[in-house]
């Protein structure tokens, strides 16, 4: 094999006092953080970042050429003609790997051998032309490096690529690799994938050699690879997966997660048309199964217990769903300080401030339920290969949220980055396998959702998504056309969570608040008297009586027997000075609730105003 020169992207100089650094300090784990004082801005030219070449994807670009393709008769290699890319923590022999940040870099030698995954490439008639950029260590989801900068995403330029498999992400979304490697531990194949709109497979843990790649969480890390062509990502899954045990299966079952597709912004309804459909169309499937997949986990791991805080009736399932998250959050941390702690002690590395707060929660973590976790994480995938077996896919959308600015001063919040992870840990933390599927865009945004099979059944869901993906591409064309139809199931819950947030805020006496989430669950479920009768409440705390009247009356025509209906109205007419009217509707209210104590008090207060 040939390995050409190094080639590293150029970059201008900042102007004098562009970025100031400030030290913060060394913290209790040694790790010297660098903030931005001046919050970095790169120049932006109708909006698209004026970047190096490539997109920014590369650290390095090199060539290692396949190994030679037998003489004729014998066949091609099967990867032959294929070019593909791997992240900054795959190990090339005579090059150090360097993890995303230039002092790792520094402080290791030249790997000795290269990594069994990119040799087993090479040796199949694939070229490997370089090395991407990716968050540091392995951390962060964004897909921002403060070394090497943000890879663009070639699907929208003015968004963040995520991450952490960043830069491998953007050189098969731009072209110019046809598949690239990269690593997933919490999620750093699959949010670059859907950021992207790429296809991305997260392997069943440990079915795929590590030798020869960095190490941040040994129980989760997981090596996957990006693809723009199912086909391309099935014939590179059927290179590095061991052979299978048993022919293929032509029966599968679909499951949807109906409660994961109520935290997702794109309205339910279009995506189960859509996989419905192609479900349909693909022969062996049984009909498209709903379920509530946080309700058996909870039911089904039982030492997921420790894990979950507590809630609410209406937020159980996310509980549940953030108890795993956290879990896999925990194991993450545990075996990273195990790994890196005296690294980061005896080096002091620069790290960017993004990454940094992640990489110090882990160096000076102390976990007392260790055990837990690792008997949480075998309960998990037994629970999950019960439901699946050999020929279930359950389906979910891959992350929550649509991809991110690029720059922007606002924060990922704590809440943003536990729903991305709470979708991310059922296959994280189980590791089972996971394919990301792109589904177009929904208001100029990549989506995605993801199938997960049971662990090891990895080739199974390659061939699932292969033979699926037309039919797929066909119901999304055809949706795409149709006019719009009222979400009357996925809605409902998602209103009921807004009502939820009203009612906070009413609590709260945040008034204008409160109006503006009953607002948004009538806008989606206008049929829902207490939702009316709510926001009139609201109203009435602002005076707003007319609105809190108009309110009332569009409840009582949803629903005549509304008591607090009739109350509310009466005191809205009462404060508009119609005593007539308020006095029929406090009688409304006594005819229903004889012994209602306020409508009693409101009768006598109005017939003493009136005589």
């Amino acid at each position: 094999m040939e390995l050409w020169k190094n080639w590293r992207p150029g970059r201008s100089s900042p102007p004098n006092g562009a970025k100031v650094w400030i030290v913060l300090g060394i913290t209790v784990a040694g790790v010297l953080i660098l903030a931005e004082a001046t919050r970095r801005r790169r120049r932006m030219s109708r909006g698209v970042p004026r970047r190096v070449e490539f997109f920014g994807a590369f650290v390095e670009r090199f060539e290692l050429a396949p190994s030679p393709q037998p003489p004729p008769p014998a066949a091609r290699h099967p990867l032959a003609d294929l070019k593909f890319a791997v992240s900054d923590n795959f190990e090339i022999k005579g090059y150090v790997a360097g993890y995303g940040n230039p002092d790792w870099k520094r402080t290791h030698e030249p790997a000795s051998q290269t990594a069994a995954v990119v040799s087993a490439l090479l040796e199949r008639g694939a070229t490997c032309v370089g090395r991407t950029v990716m968050d540091e260590f392995a951390f962060g989801v964004t897909g921002d490096n403060l070394h090497y900068g943000t890879p663009i995403n070639p699907e929208l330029p003015s968004l963040v690529p995520g991450g952490s498999s960043s830069g491998s992400a953007v050189a098969v979304a731009a072209e110019l690799v046809d598949f690239a490697l990269g690593t997933d531990t919490i999620g750093g194949m699959r949010i670059p994938a859907s950021f992207c709109g790429i296809f991305g497979f997260k392997p069943s843990h440990g079915t795929i050699s590590s030798i020869g790649v960095l190490t941040n969480s040994q129980s989760l890390d997981t090596i996957g690879w990006f693809a723009r062509d199912p086909s391309i990502l099935h014939r590179v899954g059927h290179i590095l997966l061991q052979a299978s045990a048993t022919g293929p299966k032509w029966t599968r079952r679909f499951i949807l997660a109906d409660d994961c597709f109520q935290l997702l912004r794109v309205p339910k309804h279009k995506t189960v048309q859509v996989l419905g459909k192609a479900v349909e169309n693909l022969s062996g499937c049984q009909p498209l199964k709903h379920m509530n997949i946080s309700q058996y986990i909870a039911t089904n791991v039982s030492s997921l217990k420790e894990f979950v805080k507590p809630s609410t009736k209406m937020q159980q399932g996310k509980s549940t769903l953030r108890a795993i998250s956290s879990a896999m959050v925990l194991l993450q941390r545990y075996e990273f300080k195990t790994n890196h702690e005296d690294w980061f002690n005896t080096t002091k590395p620069r790290i960017g401030i993004d990454i940094s707060s992640q990489v110090l929660a882990a160096v000076n973590s102390t976990q007392d339920n260790i055990k837990s976790l690792y008997k949480m994480r075998l309960e998990l995938r037994s629970a999950l290969n019960k439901l699946l077996k050999d020929d279930g896919i359950l389906i979910i959308p891959t992350v929550t949220e649509f991809p991110f600015k690029r720059d922007s001063r606002k924060k990922i919040t704590p809440d943003i980055e536990d729903l991305l992870h709470a979708l991310l840990s059922i296959a994280g933390i189980s590791g089972c396998c996971q394919i990301t599927v792109p589904l177009g865009k929904h208001e100029s945004y990549p989506i995605s959702i993801s199938y997960i099979a049971a662990h090891g059944a990895d080739k199974f869901l390659l061939d699932t998504v292969l033979n699926m993906y037309s039919s797929l591409q066909e119901q999304i064309t055809i949706a795409s056309n149709l006019v719009p139809t009222p979400d009357t199931n996925g809605d409902m819950d998602a209103s009921e969570l807004l009502k939820e947030k009203g009612n906070a805020a009413y609590k709260g006496r945040q008034w204008n608040k409160a109006v503006s989430f009953y607002s948004e669950a009538i806008k989606l479920n206008n049929a829902n008297a207490i939702y009316y009768c709510n926001r009139a409440a609201a109203y009435l705390k602002l005076a707003c009586f007319q609105q809190a009247e108009a309110d009332c009356s569009q409840a009582l025509l949803l629903d005549k027997k509304n008591v607090k209906a009739y109350l509310r109205r009466g005191t809205a007419r009462e404060m508009l000075l119609c005593y007539k009217e308020a006095l029929e509707d406090f009688k409304h209210a006594l005819v229903l609730e004889p012994q209602n104590k306020d409508a009693v008090d409101a009768e006598k207060r109005l017939r003493k105003l009136m005589a």
